[in-house]
């Protein structure tokens, strides 16, 4: 059959926009379609069910009027009796529709300038579907784009299939782009807005960095080199943390590169940032001391539950390990996941001597005894009255100048201590309105009652109510600082697992779950700790 050359004007048209728009031709025909359509229903009635159908290999068109089969027709412009539609097909059934041919029509200026709307809208849409489908699979990915414009301060690039930004603060201090300009980001971001899809890349990321280290370095490319973290201070320095899975391979040397030259290409395209590489280790401290260089470090002390870590350093380190404007500390934080304090051997003999007297001076209060007994105990390592009172006698009547009767006498006077301030608690836990029910949640104790019930906390609910960071505390990290919120219970140095279990025991008593709803959260606990 021949086609037309209006037929085979349609088909090149619908070609040629699918190709400039890199979008189906399906799509550009179906959007014809719908165009013709509503050109046909402002000529034969907005209410005229009318479908429209062109086909995609002789561009042939059809206009067809839809009517549904009825028992009683109450619109006569889109429902047809059940007789009436058997007149045209012996097989019709009430709700089944009949099509009705309509002639070819010719468009009006309005209903063409209509039709041209709707086609430009569905392409539009089509388009932008397009490029979201494509970049939102991209995300972590370096993508090579041309400076299309600068719009106060943001840079617009043209990624040849679809347009993206980088905003002001995403760009390498001090680095300024003009148009035409090539440049390579990172798409950190991909999101679909009103305006269209939304493309947001950053040359400040982290990521960014490691991203180029794979171009750049074949082993890390292949997984036998692993980038474990990266801390960046965009445009002055960063630092990297690698380990490798082959012995053989130094993941420090192989970063490097000949003469530098890996790591020089990573710096050249960084605008002349500074990179410290660092052999990753699972041992904390290890890395951290690692993390710290060019700093030596003498002496490291972790609190694994609160991610602390205390390093001490030489004096004359000290300005090296912290850095300028505290950068090196700050980056070694943020590489390592941990809070750093940073002592000089000075300042650790300070604090330590400090601690040592405070102890002493519990312990001749608490004891009543000299200050060369409550020395003793201190040095000796007892760090609590507590402890004192319910270690093993032997412990304290083997210090030199101490006896057994020394030992027991010391230690009654620790008991009597505790059972005073056990009595005070006591007394103003009930005057707090703290109810006796809350001692039945295992680890619970007097002092912590007191504390509670000054929060307000008085009954099981209220204790039920509240969420484990609340009792431990939670961190927050901004702008590279981790900021400390501290809990209800962090007077009484309750660790995470022993608030979690006190949060349960609260909430099984007051009926909020169930055994059966613990055991089966435990056990799914269980498996994704295993896996």
């Amino acid at each position: 059959m021949a086609v037309s050359a209006n037929r085979l004007e349609l088909l090149q048209i619908a070609d040629a926009v699918a190709r400039e728009k890199s979008i189906d031709k399906s799509i550009v025909i179906a959007a014809m379609a719908d165009a013709i359509q509503k050109a046909a229903r402002s000529r034969y009635g907005q209410e005229t069910n009318i479908r429209a159908d062109i086909n995609p290999q002789t561009g042939e068109m059809k206009l067809q009027r839809l009517m549904e089969v009825v028992e009683s027709v109450e619109d006569y412009a889109t429902q047809i009796s059940l007789a009436g539609a058997r007149e045209r097909n012996p097989d019709a059934e009430i709700g089944d529709f009949i099509a009705e041919q309509l002639p070819p029509m010719d468009f009006g200026r309005i209903a063409a300038q209509s039709a041209k709307q709707v086609i430009v809208q569905k392409v539009r849409e089509a388009e932008r579907d397009r490029q979201y489908d494509e970049y939102k699979d991209r995300i972590g990915e370096i993508v090579n784009g041309t400076v299309k414009r600068v719009e106060y301060g943001n840079v617009i690039v043209d990624l040849g299939r679809g347009e993206a930004i980088i905003r002001r603060d995403e760009l390498i201090p001090r680095e300024t782009y003009k148009y035409g300009d090539r440049v390579r980001a990172y798409v950190y971001d991909v999101r679909r807005e009103q305006r269209g899809p939304q493309i947001f890349l950053s040359r400040t990321h982290p990521q960014f960095m490691a991203k180029l280290f794979t171009m750049e370095v074949p082993e890390i490319y292949d997984g036998i080199i692993e980038i474990k973290s990266v801390a960046r201070d965009p445009g002055s320095r960063a630092k990297i943390a690698v380990i490798s899975r082959d012995s053989s391979i130094d993941p420090v040397g192989a970063c490097v590169g000949m003469r530098g030259s890996r790591v020089q290409a990573v710096v050249a395209e960084l605008q002349g940032e500074k990179i410290d590489i660092i052999p990753w280790s699972p041992n904390a401290a290890s890395f951290i001391v690692n993390a710290l260089q060019p700093a030596e470090v003498a002496k490291v002390v972790l609190d694994e539950d609160a991610e602390r870590i205390e390093v001490v350093v030489p004096d004359d380190q000290l300005s090296l390990a912290i850095g300028r404007r505290g950068q090196n500390v700050r980056l070694a934080s943020q590489l390592t996941g941990w809070d750093i304090d940073i002592l000089t051997e000075e300042e650790e003999s300070q604090r330590r001597q400090k601690e040592f007297v405070e102890r002493s001076n519990l312990f001749m209060e608490a004891l009543d005894v000299d200050e060369m007994v409550g020395q003793v105990l201190a040095s000796e390592g007892f760090t609590s009255v507590e402890e004192v009172a319910y270690v093993d006698a032997s412990e304290i009547s083997s210090i030199d100048g101490f006896d057994e009767e020394t030992a027991q006498e010391i230690q009654s006077r620790a008991r009597d201590y505790l059972q005073k301030i056990e009595a005070e608690h006591d007394e103003k836990r009930t005057k707090l309105g703290v109810q006796d029910e809350l001692r039945e949640i295992p680890g619970m104790t007097t002092a912590m009652m007191v504390t509670l019930g000054e929060d307000g906390v008085k009954t099981i609910e209220d204790f039920a109510g509240y969420a484990v960071d609340d009792l431990v505390g939670w961190k927050e990290r901004k702008d590279g600082e981790t900021k400390m919120y501290p809990g209800v219970l962090a007077p009484h140095d309750v660790s995470r697992a022993d608030a979690e279990n006190m949060v349960l025991a609260a909430r099984l008593k007051a009926g909020w779950i169930s055994e059966e709803e613990m055991a089966a959260e435990a056990e799914q606990d269980a498996e994704t700790a295993d896996a």
